[in-house]
C-alpha cells in the first residue's frame, strides 16, 4: 500500500515552554521532580513546533539529535520496507515521545506525519542525556519511556502474526482507548484521527477488510459508529474477540 509524503512542516519562531503547566506533564516527566528540575528542563526544550496537517516531521534517513515530545495533536509512522513497499508502523498523541528511534544510530528509522494541526517540543537529545546523567529519576522516566515504545513496537508485531483480522481491530480500538484513558479521556468514546487506510496499513489489512469489519461490529452492538467518532458500547465483547473467543450475544443487541 502506498503512502504519499508531503511537505517538510515549517521551523517555528521560539515559544516559551511551560512543563509544569502542560496538561500531559505526568506523562513525560516523574511526578517527583522539583520545581527547580523542572525548570531546567524548560530551559533545555529549544521551542514548541506547530506541525501541519499532512507536513512531516522528520523523513527516514534524515540526520537525528532531536527528540519530540507531543503537546497536542497526532501523528503516524511510516516505514519503507526492503520492496519499497510503505507501512505505518505507529500512531502517536500527546505525551507521546517522537524521535526515540534515532537515538542508535544517529539517523531516523521512521517518517512521522501530522494526522491532524498538531504541535510538538523540540528537546535536544545530547543536552538531555547531560541533564539524564545529574537528575536519575527523569533518568529512569525516559528508560520507562524507552521501554513503553519496545514493548509497543512488541506488541504490532505479535498482532500482525497469525491471528484473524477481527482480532486486530479489537485489540487496536481497545488499545486506543486505554491510552486516551491514560490522558484523561474516555476510554470508550473518541475520534479515530487516522483514515480506514491508515488503520490498514497498520494492521496488515485491506481499507475493504477494515470497513468491512467495523460494520460486522456496529451490526452486533459492540461498537457506534459515526464517520470517525466511535464509541466502544461493549467493550467486555471486544475484549473476547481479541482474546479469541466467542463474545456473548445479549437479546438487545443494537442493529446497525
Amino acid at each position: 500500500m502506498h503512502i504519499v509524503l508531503h511537505n517538510e512542516a515549517p521551523v517555528s519562531r521560539p515559544a516559551a515552554v511551560r512543563c509544569a503547566q502542560c496538561a500531559f506533564r505526568e506523562l513525560c516527566l516523574p511526578e517527583s521532580l522539583s520545581d527547580g528540575e523542572v525548570n531546567r528542563l524548560e530551559q533545555l526544550i529549544g521551542r514548541r513546533r506547530r506541525v501541519l496537517r499532512d507536513d512531516v516531521l522528520f523523513r527516514a534517513g534524515a540526520t537525528g539529535g532531536m527528540l519530540f515530545a507531543v503537546r497536542f495533536g497526532h501523528f503516524k509512522s511510516v516505514q519503507r520496507d526492503r520492496r519499497g513497499v510503505e507501512h505505518i508502523t505507529g500512531f502517536q498523541m500527546a505525551g507521546d515521545m517522537l524521535g526515540i528511534d534515532s537515538i542508535g544510530t544517529g539517523q531516523h528509522a521512521s517518517t512521522v506525519i501530522a494526522l491532524e494541526d498538531s504541535e510538538v517540543c523540540e528537546i535536544s537529545y545530547e543536552k538531555l542525556q547531560d541533564l539524564l546523567a545529574e537528575m536519575p529519576r527523569l533518568m529512569a522516566h525516559f528508560h520507562r519511556i524507552l521501554g513503553r515504545e519496545i514493548l509497543r513496537e512488541q506488541g504490532v508485531m505479535g498482532m500482525l502474526g497469525n491471528i484473524r483480522a477481527d482480532q486486530r481491530l479489537a485489540t487496536f480500538l481497545l488499545d486506543l482507548g486505554e491510552r486516551y484513558a491514560s490522558r484523561g479521556y474516555s476510554s470508550r468514546s473518541f475520534q479515530l484521527r487516522m483514515s480506514r487506510e491508515d488503520m490498514g496499513a497498520y494492521l496488515g489489512l485491506t481499507i475493504e477488510c477494515i470497513s468491512r469489519q467495523l460494520a460486522t461490529f456496529r451490526r452486533h452492538g459492540w461498537i457506534a459508529l459515526d464517520k470517525r467518532a466511535i464509541e466502544l458500547i461493549r467493550r467486555d465483547a471486544l475484549v473476547a474477540i481479541a482474546e479469541g473467543l466467542q463474545p456473548d450475544q445479549p437479546h438487545d443487541a443494537r442493529a446497525a
